[in-house]
């Protein structure tokens, strides 16, 4: 008998350290992004032990005869990755190890509280004698984990448990509801740490550079994406669900869970933690079709297998793939390309019922205008062979990537829409070093991976502060460490602390606790700072 990894795969790795006989795959060096889109746990070689169970923080992994219906797929997926990658031993990986320092001696300042941050303060809090104060402008921690994760996702939000030890630590400081660049500097920054570490994220969504895409109705996904999972920003954003059918240009997961969203049923919706708002007006949606448009072929979709698996479990909905390259090329196509296929060619093969919505994929396709007035009306786009089409559609949706957005007093690369650095070192644009500066996740090495790709970025980040911070590079004299503190209140900030954040968590779940729901956001600052005030915090 053997364990199975399944869809909801972070790929964090932590499951891979405690596997006694090594047999989970692929696992890359520290900052290596490896090219699959889960790992996998070789059916042959596990002893049935269930550590990595234990370890994993998302709950992805079954035993074989406890797999679900919807997963079972996966042990033949696991299975078939190790008949292509035969298991080869002695790879795993080590995070940092370095001796404790002298308390003072070393204090970083990280910018933003999503995965890579959360992952940076994890590592760096090891380490006895560090101390880290996290910033971040929400006021609420986590990033893209609270607000980028789909609503149906539950078990993926579970890994923020991981960060539990650091966030608890006496040595570990937040202050989120604080905007560096606005209440506080860069210099600010450095003149209170011996280095600061920038985990912001890639926030803008990339524009197709076509006429009409500015209109009402025309929108990046991560807007949507904020908008149903209560994204302060856009909580107030009105979309048009008033037609049968929306557009999705791109096809990547984040396209995916933006239809599987769409056209959920409002009672499944209700079972979620989507923004309260965003329930009440996808209950009364009249969209029936999603179409998922796609520049390139099938071969090169950006979605993972599981994600694309997952579609045929809705119910009421059909699939419908519209592409004629559905077969495997055996010397050509990898193991989860031709998953892909596979599965795309059983989709073609399900009788489509005429009441069932419908998520269209087609591929081959350009978006070259968004039609309307003072509002979206259609997509027109050009086929490969060169002959075009309308599509009508109210709602139409860019999903084709984020890039990351300058920061004030650091060196920005604009064309890669990322920060110039190397392995998490910050370069001046004559590529010398930027003491004391790194950054980790999206703004490091643009928007790829999941979840848990930030894992090894973020160590390798911290493996490079290390060794500035053992050849001298960071000593210099600093303001002491509650200077921080006194500056906020002088520049009228309203700062929400670990405790705060637990009044709110608490809150929120009290809330969902009345509707069965995991948790009800609150969506207004007002209401998270009230929440955070509260007496009622967490203890």
């Amino acid at each position: 008998m053997t364990y199975v990894i399944t869809q909801s795969c972070c790929k964090d790795a932590s499951c891979v350290p405690v596997c006694p006989v090594d047999c989970i795959r692929p696992v890359g060096a520290t900052g290596e992004i490896t090219g699959t889109e889960m790992l996998y746990i070789d059916p042959v070689t596990c002893i049935d032990c269930g550590a990595c169970v234990d370890a994993c923080p998302v709950d992805a992994i079954y035993y074989e005869e406890e797999l679900p219906p919807e997963l079972e797929r996966f042990k033949d997926i696991n299975s078939s990755y190790f008949e292509h990658h035969p298991l080869a031993m002695d790879s795993q990986r080590a995070g940092t190890d370095h001796p404790a320092v002298e308390q003072g001696s070393l204090r970083v300042a990280i910018v933003g509280a999503g995965p890579a941050a959360c992952y940076a303060a994890a590592e760096l809090t090891r380490v006895a004698g560090v101390e880290v104060n996290m910033f971040d402008r929400l006021a609420t921690p986590f990033g893209l984990v609270r607000t980028g994760v789909a609503p149906d996702h539950q078990h993926t939000k579970a890994v923020v448990k991981l960060f539990d030890p650091a966030f608890a630590s006496p040595r570990f400081e937040c202050h989120f509801n604080v905007e560096v660049g606005k209440t506080i500097t860069h210099e600010d920054l450095l003149a209170h740490h011996h280095a600061v570490i920038y985990a912001v994220g890639a926030p803008k969504g990339r524009d197709l550079g076509i006429p009409g895409e500015k209109l009402p109705g025309s929108y990046a996904a991560a807007d949507f994406v904020g908008w149903y999972n209560g994204h302060p920003d856009h909580a107030d954003t009105t979309f048009d669900l008033s037609a049968e059918r929306a557009v999705i240009i791109g096809n990547g997961n984040v396209a995916l869970d933006v239809a599987r969203i769409l056209l959920m049923a409002p009672e499944d919706l209700a079972k979620t933690d989507i923004a309260q708002h965003a329930l009440d007006k996808l209950s009364d949606s009249a969209i029936e079709e999603v179409v998922i448009l796609a520049r390139r072929g099938l071969r090169e979709a950006a979605f993972s297998v599981g994600e694309f698996l997952a579609l045929g479990y809705l119910p009421g909905v059909d699939v419908i793939v519209d592409s004629d390259e559905l077969d495997a090329h055996d010397d050509d196509d990898d193991v989860e390309t031709r998953m892909k296929l596979k599965i795309a060619r059983e989709f073609t093969q399900r009788p489509v019922q005429p009441q069932n919505k419908r998520i269209v994929f087609r591929f081959m396709v350009s978006p070259v205008e968004v039609g309307g007035q003072e509002h979206a009306e259609s997509l027109r786009v050009v086929h490969a062979g060169g002959e075009s089409e309308v599509i009508e559609s109210r709602l139409i949706l860019r999903s084709i990537g984020q890039r990351g957005v300058p920061i004030d007093g650091v060196p920005f690369d604009d064309a890669n829409g990322v920060v110039s650095n190397e392995h998490g070192r910050v370069l001046r644009e004559d590529g010398q070093r930027v003491p004391g500066v790194y950054v980790t996740g999206w703004i490091k090495r643009g928007p790829r991976g999941v979840i848990g790709t930030n894992r090894s970025c973020a160590e390798q980040t911290v493996q490079k502060l290390w060794e500035d911070y053992d050849s001298g590079l960071l000593d210099r004299e600093v303001a002491a460490r509650d200077a921080m503190v006194g500056l906020l209140a002088e520049r009228g900030a309203e700062p929400v602390d670990w405790q705060g954040w637990r009044a709110i968590d608490a809150a929120e779940r009290e809330r969902g606790r009345e509707t069965s729901r995991p948790r009800v956001k609150f969506v207004d600052i007002a209401e998270l700072l009230s929440a955070a005030n509260s007496s009622d915090a967490a203890c």
